[in-house]
């Protein structure tokens, strides 16, 4: 199993913009330095505790403070820009990395983004089909492109002049594209089965309970089949909320205590998901009353804390109980004790994870 990072950062609404940004970029360029695989970041445009407005400007500016992971959109809301623009960025920032890049793309799922942006009332789903395959359009095909679509068109044939490279989009450095990787978020997620069917590989969220982290499994295997490739657990990315500290005692206050950052960041996240109707996230049965899910119920079942023991062995109970995936995503948190912050992070990667992977022991599924 290889460590990644993922940060869809929720910060307190109080504490300085610049402080935020700067830890979450020393996250990521720690993260490098101690090995993790793979790093993503999300982005919304409308939300002061989700303050990473654009996760491509973010990564730019990772490129060249990072040597060796490789770097994702977790995720570009593609119904919220243009796709030429999109292809345009990602081209880019793709150069930029020198092919450390992954290309993570959603609907979106920040109502408020939705709102802002002209879109709450449409079929974002449709937008998000329609954007991403006149991206893919854009790369692997040659200028005036002629892509009509119900929401945008795109072409350069009137403007076109080959010989001054007017008119033409840029390319990705990896053919035909950079790998594409798409958020898991519902139970039994359809939208699974269909991106793997494209050939494009499942991140389960860190918010979703563990029975609905395994139903993606299925799905994912499905749609494999479907496009005609194996089903490689390999593929699947999961994350996690997890704090490690040096002793339990530690680790249970900064993880739980009322003023915990990764107490604060369910209570946003949970209250916004909730309003949106999607309580079921939260939920170990779709029978759970919607009043069994309260603050205590979502972080005792969803975080993760202990000492570097206590974590290697309920991470392994809980890769258990979804079965067997590639990479596990350490969701990052604010950082309101920098020093623990950071800890956490190191005793991940130089004591969990050899645990981890000395007691797993391969099996079919």
């Amino acid at each position: 199993m290889n460590l990644g990072f993922f940060t869809m950062p929720i910060h307190p609404l109080g504490k300085d913009w610049r402080q935020c940004l700067r830890e979450d970029r020393e996250a990521f360029i720690l993260a490098d330095e101690l090995g993790f695989t793979e790093g993503y970041v999300g982005e919304h445009v409308t939300d002061r505790a989700e303050n990473i407005t654009s996760s491509k400007i973010f990564i730019a500016w990772l490129a060249e403070a990072t040597k060796r992971i490789k770097l994702g959109t977790g995720t570009v809301n593609l119904p919220n820009s243009h796709p030429a623009q999109v292809a345009a960025d990602i081209a880019m920032l793709d150069h930029m990395l020198d092919g450390r890049f992954i290309f993570g793309i959603s609907p979106g799922g920040l109502l408020s983004d939705a709102e802002a942006f002209g879109n709450l009332g449409a079929d974002r789903n449709a937008m998000f089909v329609e954007a991403i395959n006149q991206i893919i359009a854009l790369w692997t095909t040659e200028p005036p492109y002629n892509l009509v679509g119900h929401f945008k068109s795109i072409t350069t044939a009137r403007t076109l002049m080959t010989e001054i490279g007017q008119g033409i989009l840029p390319k990705p450095l990896q053919r035909p594209h950079p790998p594409i990787v798409v958020t898991a978020v519902a139970p039994h997620s359809k939208g699974v089965m269909e991106a793997a069917s494209r050939g494009w590989d499942p991140i389960s969220a860190n918010f979703l309970m563990p029975v609905w982290v395994k139903s993606h499994w299925p799905k994912y295997a499905e749609g494999c089949a479907k496009g005609g490739r194996v089903a490689d657990p390999a593929n699947w990315r999961v994350a996690k909320s997890i704090f490690i500290a040096d002793d339990d005692a530690t680790a249970r206050r900064y993880a739980t205590d009322p003023q915990s950052p990764y107490r604060q960041y369910y209570a946003s996240l949970a209250t916004k998901l909730i309003k949106n109707g999607r309580a079921e996230l939260f939920k170990t049965a779709r029978d759970m009353p919607d009043s069994a899910v309260t603050i205590d119920h979502v972080c005792e079942k969803l975080i993760i804390w202990g000492s570097p023991n206590k974590v290697a062995d309920e991470v392994q109970a809980f890769r258990e109980t979804v079965g067997d995936f590639g990479t596990l995503l350490y969701a990052g948190h604010d950082w309101a004790d920098r020093d623990l912050g950071r800890r956490s992070m190191i005793l991940a990667a130089e004591k969990v994870l050899p645990v981890v992977n000395a007691a797993a022991t391969p099996r079919g599924r």
